[in-house]
Order: C-alpha cells, then sequence, then structure tokens
C-alpha cells in the first residue's frame, strides 16, 4: 500500500542546508511537518530553511542539539514531543566527513565521527521506534480493523560504507556501521517500522572541489552526469511512501556502484 505522506510528521538531522534541506523540502511539499535538527548551522541558514519548509502550508520547528550524546538526543526528541507529539518518519541525515588517513586518525577524530554517524543514528533509532509504536497511522484505509501504529527509519550512508577510502578511513568504517544498523533494525523493527538506507553518488559538489572535477565524476558514471541533492530527496520521499519495502539500500548514484 502507497502511504501519502500528508499529515504525517518528519524529524530530519541536519536538515537545515545541502542534502538534508532537500530531504526536510521534498517531504514538506508533499504535505509532511518537519521537525529540523541542527547544531552548527548559520542562524539564518535555519530561518531561511524554516520559512521555505513553512511556504508548503506545513508545520515546521527548529531544534538544536549535539545527536553524538544521549543528552543531545534526548534533547531533540523531548522538543518533538513537545511540538508534535507523534513522529511518522525519521531521517538520520546528520554526518561529518573528516578527511583522515588511517594511521593519522587521534582517538578525539574517532569519537568524534562514530558519535555523530553512528552513535546519534543509534540513539534516535531507539526514541523514534519507541515513539512510533506509540503513533497510530494517519493512513490506514479502516483503523478499526487495521489499526497500524509505526513508521520509517531512513539513514543516509554513503559509498564508504561498501568499499574502502583511504582517505576518509574512519568515516567509511562510521557509515559502514550504519549499514550494519539499517539491517539489524530492519530486522527487529517489522511489521510496525520499516528502516532502510540511501547511498548516494556524486549528487552534490564538494566544497574544496573544482567545476572541472566535478564534471569529470558525472563524465564515469553510466548516465555520464552528476545528481542533484533533489535526486535523494525524492529517493526518501519514495522509501517513505512504499510501505513493502524494508531492509533495502537504494544506489541514488548514476550508476557509479556497478562500474
Amino acid at each position: 500500500m502507497r502511504v501519502e505522506l500528508t499529515n504525517q510528521v518528519a524529524l530530519v538531522t541536519g536538515g537545515a542546508h545541502r542534502v538534508g534541506r532537500a530531504i526536510a523540502l521534498e517531504l514538506a511539499r508533499r504535505g509532511a511537518h518537519i521537525m529540523l535538527h541542527y547544531y552548527r548551522s548559520p542562524d539564518d541558514t535555519v530561518r531561511e530553511t524554516l520559512q521555505a519548509i513553512k511556504s508548503f502550508g506545513v508545520k515546521a520547528f527548529q531544534v538544536q542539539a549535539d545527536i553524538g550524546t544521549v543528552e543531545g538526543v534526548e534533547a531533540v526528541f523531548a522538543a518533538l514531543r513537545e511540538s508534535f507529539g507523534r513522529l511518522n518518519i525519521l531521517v538520520n541525515n546528520a554526518s561529518i566527513f573528516q578527511r583522515r588517513q588511517l594511521l593519522e586518525v587521534t582517538p578525539e577524530d574517532w569519537h568524534a565521527t562514530m558519535n555523530i554517524n553512528l552513535f546519534g543514528p543509534f540513539l534516535c533509532t531507539q526514541q523514534a521506534a519507541a515513539l512510533m509504536q506509540a503513533t497510530p497511522s494517519e493512513n490506514v484505509e479502516d483503523p478499526t480493523t487495521h489499526p497500524r501504529p509505526g513508521g520509517v527509519i531512513i539513514n543516509i550512508c554513503d559509498r564508504g560504507a561498501l568499499e574502502p577510502w583511504p582517505e576518509f578511513a574512519h568515516h567509511g568504517i562510521s557509515k559502514a556501521g550504519l549499514l550494519a544498523l539499517t539491517k539489524v533494525s530492519a530486522a527487529s523493527l517489522g511489521p510496525e517500522i520499516r528502516v532502510n538506507a540511501i547511498i548516494p553518488g556524486p549528487v552534490l559538489k564538494p566544497e574544496d572541489t573544482s567545476d572541472e572535477k566535478w564534471a569529470k565524476s558525472g563524465a564515469r558514471v553510466p548516465l555520464k552526469r552528476t545528481g542533484t541533492a533533489e535526486d535523494v530527496a525524492r529517493a526518501v520521499a519514495y522509501l517513505a511512501m512504499e510501505d513493502y519495502i524494508t531492509g533495502a539500500v537504494l544506489h541514488v548514484d548514476g550508476g557509479s556502484s556497478v562500474v
């Protein structure tokens, strides 16, 4: 059954800019209310994103917290409960991306990356599951005969989860852990809660990458072009709506995973 997103509540971590912003806007465009999490994004960026979300006629609230800590995640979900009292969609998007060779990774680097990229999504998954299991579905044809609490969790990974990136050693390890968390969660939380992952390819040019190098990245994939953050956002919406998909890993990469 296709689930409509109108009046659903979505939490998007790291949602103020880049891919997270595109995801929040796409879900809002389809009628979902948004809890926008951020940590270090500038205030004007957060305000602009919130205004853009609200332009779709949905409710939107912001919460600032370090989701790499227990206290930060608790603050996010306290704000969520106060603002909406329920949750249907969690998108674990927040991430840090440190460039380090394996022997350069310090204990501080390791913990910073693991806390944001893996520990935070783990904590958010636990909190979200408890709230989703207490949240009746807004989209059941006959809720009196088919009550269906639950929701969907979507984890944003990257190719570092599947292949070694020596220049981003601990980052890849953290994303491999997030992919494992996706599969364990899908197996553990069904049938009420579905859990899937997305692995984007070249969809958003890194700030330190030249236009020429970025164009070459697109030329190497089967579709011969780079993608956009909106491509990832539409994939998130698809996984949120299609209710017979769980434990899946969706590549949004122009085919780069097959070459």
